[in-house]
């Protein structure tokens, strides 16, 4: 059991099956096998997933003629970032391109090896300059504006298209794959006023696109992984580190535009062993490094915080005092356990004994979320400082910890059941007017999924039209087709077949029938309940038996009663 990589937990809920090669969150919902595993953690899609699984082994695919119009959508958008990347690195080389050279080469300092390395380039002024290389590669002007390298405008009943990025020095961003998923444009001397008499942004990113999905990526990611050594550097934006890096820290990585976020954090996990912030010095930067300190501090990661002095940012210092600065610096980044009892400390006077007694307060609360061995060296360590005996302090950080655990185990259970109660009735409408008919539903769909060979016996009684709720009963249908012309309804076997939500609840019904002591009795004893909700469900419903017809009926009720009913 562990902590899950697709929500957000403090207290492990998430658990493999090593013999069934599956997976199961109690608390989010999702499960499912290896392939579908794959498919959440990188956002593929089934035919995706196993082709990366085939090549991490060796294996080859056979060619079909699988066709899936989103997969095509993608691969189109990664096509066209990555044609204008090359575009936007060529203008470089080209005399409208020298404001952006000289911005790479002298505000920035970076060499020409460097600008090659992390591809960055140029988008000259003028409406259309990639738009018109582009539709000479082949791109239509809505593959670019799916791609959102080009804007639509809609004026005077005329449709119009022009280049997002104008007048702008580029950083594409890659995925770990090196796919072009993104772009970052970064305006050229002073904000130009527009039309409305806004200021230009500083800062134009590419919006979410099929390819790319703001708070899931980690710029540089694609590099440092490779240098990492089990430790990244957390920095705010990629001009910092495109910065570190030229000074050779090359495991400097950055999240995009947003707050570190879940998603994140857990990608770095992957990859790192140590996360050292390294946010900017001003107050913005150590608001955020709070913020990331909590969002690091689900993952099983080890955090230290690097306190910027000299400058504003690491840009800022290595420019003033190079790297040997830098790395004085990172030697001496604070564990989160010292940048958060620097932070309580704070104003507090700890010359008078309200002041001392208030911080040490904090610092109880603080030394409750540490190891036991964090506890005691901590816990010497305020002793000396403040005068106050070792074993009180030990004492005010045990009761802490127990209020605490106390706390997190309510909010675990809290958070729980919303998840799976909420989850549940987002995926199945009609699971809450006919509770008992969805329970034996469930329970029997995981009895048939943990005992295939069910089928012949309950096929007799039972069948699929039997099913009260929608959802249940397509699931059901899937099932019963599968078994009934001798194909398994194992995890691995049902991937490609059903779709993500029907695969969470697959595994959810499947691994909630665990420890039934007599699997057929329970089954039978199902069966039977659902054909009698079943019957009870059609003379109370008026017929209803899908929730098109459920939504029908209650607009008619409203309709008559001049009442309001929340369809949401």
């Amino acid at each position: 059991m562990g902590l899950c990589p697709f929500h957000n937990e403090k207290t492990p809920s998430f658990a493999v099956y090593p013999e069934s090669n599956s997976f199961y969150c109690f608390g989010c919902g999702a499960g499912g096998d290896g392939v579908a595993f794959l498919m959440r953690m990188e956002r593929l899609d089934y035919v995706e997933a196993v082709k990366a699984l085939s090549q991490r082994v060796g294996m080859q695919l056979p060619e079909d003629n699988y066709d899936d119009g989103l997969a095509k959508r993608r691969l189109r958008i990664l096509s066209a970032n990555r044609e204008a990347a090359k575009f936007f690195y060529a203008r470089l080389k080209e005399p409208q391109g020298r404001p952006g050279l000289e911005y790479w080469l002298d505000k920035r300092r970076l060499t020409l090896q460097l600008v090659k390395h992390f591809g960055l380039g140029y988008a000259p002024g003028g409406w259309s300059n990639l738009l018109d290389h582009m539709r000479a590669q082949g791109y239509s002007p809505e593959e670019l504006v799916d791609a959102n390298l080009v804007t639509r405008s809609e004026r005077n009943n005329r449709t119009s298209y022009y280049d997002r990025f104008r007048n702008r020095v580029m950083i594409p961003i890659l995925d770990l794959r090196g796919n072009v998923i993104a772009f970052g444009g970064r305006i050229i001397g002073d904000a130009a006023v527009r039309e409305d008499g806004r200021k230009e942004a500083k800062y134009i990113n590419t919006s979410d696109t099929l390819a790319y999905k703001k708070g899931r990526d980690v710029y540089a990611l694609n590099f440092a992984k490779n240098t990492a050594n089990g430790r990244l550097i957390l920095v705010e934006g990629y001009m910092d580190v495109i910065a570190l890096h030229k000074h050779g820290f090359t495991q400097a990585v950055a999240c995009l535009g947003t707050a570190l976020t879940r998603d994140q954090a857990q990608l770095l996990a992957r990859y790192a062993d140590e996360v050292v912030l390294s946010y900017d010095a001003d107050e913005a930067g150590q608001k955020a490094t709070q913020r990331a300190l909590e969002v690091l501090g689900q993952t099983n990661l080890k955090i230290r915080v690097l306190k910027l002095s000299g400058g504003k940012d690491p840009d800022e210092i290595l420019q003033a005092y190079g790297a040997e600065k830098y790395r004085q610096l990172l030697e001496g980044a604070a564990n989160e356990i010292e940048f958060s009892l620097l932070r309580v400390r704070g104003d507090l006077d700890l010359s008078v004994p309200s002041g001392k007694s208030d911080y040490l307060r904090e610092a109880a609360k603080i030394l409750a979320r540490c190891t036991q061995i964090e506890r005691d060296i901590y816990a010497s360590r305020l002793s000396e400082e403040l005068q106050v005996g070792k074993e009180a302090i030990l004492a005010q950080a045990a009761q802490a910890r127990k209020k605490d655990d106390r706390r997190q185990e309510r909010d675990h259970q809290r958070e729980l059941m919303k998840l799976q109660d909420a989850h549940s009735l987002k995926v199945d409408p009609q699971r809450g007017l006919h509770p008992a008919a969805a329970k034996a539903e469930e329970r029997l769909l995981g009895l048939l999924l943990r005992n295939p060979d069910f089928y012949l016996k309950l096929r007799e009684t039972l069948s699929p039209g039997d099913f009260v709720t929608p959802f249940n009963r397509e699931l059901a249908e899937k099932l019963y087709a599968r078994l009934e012309h001798g194909q398994g309804i194992e995890p691995e076997l049902l991937t490609g077949h059903l779709t993500q939500q029907e695969r969470d609840e697959a595994m959810r019904m499947k691994v909630s029938c665990e420890a039934i002591a007599n699997p057929w009795q329970e089954c039978e004893g199902c069966a039977r309940k659902l054909r009698e909700e079943s019957k009870v469900a059609q003379q109370g419903n008026g017929g209803i038996t899908d929730n098109d017809d459920f939504i029908e009926k209650l607009a008619r009720t409203k309709a008559q009663v001049g009442g309001n009913f929340d369809y949401n």
